[in-house]
């Protein structure tokens, strides 16, 4: 359940219900006319709705450093060839300046927990990307042909790039 719900009704809105989440507020738009027991009944709709979204979007990898490593396999055998794997991998508080590290030498992988809420495709592509690493080391034209490896590698950096900009964080590359 979202801690806070906001209710906007309006007099141009006449059948449909919508909501979205703005941080950790979920707004439901209601149109004016709607009973006391019809808003109460939308915004328990909408909460329900959102929640499933929510779970459906988000990588099961999020549950857990095993779940994690378990994804980490999963990708290395889909997109290198099973010729990356890491000696562990685990979620780390969230870093300053990174999304994810790798330590190739040691064959560590660390994930920043700010991606804990990103959709399961970009935490892919944050893994994909840094199991690269394991293989090749600098950001040069084999590396990124691994990572290209990925179908939605540009989509992922853009969606990165925005969430950096949109929370000012200052994270653009990954390591």
């Amino acid at each position: 359940m979202h801690k806070k719900v906001e209710v906007r009704r309006s007099a141009r809105r006449k059948r449909t219900v919508s909501a979205y989440l703005d941080g950790d507020t979920m707004i439901v738009l209601i149109p004016a006319r709607m009973t006391s027991a019809e808003e109460e009944y939308w915004v328990a709709e909408m909460q329900r709705k959102l929640s499933r979204s929510r779970s459906r979007r988000l990588s099961p990898a999020r549950q857990s450093d095993e779940a994690l490593m378990q994804r980490c396999r999963e990708l290395s055998a889909q997109y290198l060839d099973g010729r990356a794997l890491p000696a562990s991998v685990r979620w780390v508080p969230p870093m300053r300046t990174r999304w994810a590290f790798c330590t190739p030498a040691e064959g560590t992988i660390r994930v920043s927990s700010k991606l804990g809420d990103v959709p399961a495709w970009v935490l892919d592509y944050v893994l994909v990307h840094e199991l690269a690493h394991l293989l090749v080391a600098a950001h040069n034209e084999q590396f990124w042909e691994l990572c290209s490896r990925y179908p939605r590698t540009e989509r992922a950096i853009g969606y990165l790039e925005g969430l950096s900009a949109a929370a000012g964080l200052g994270l653009i590359e990954l390591d």
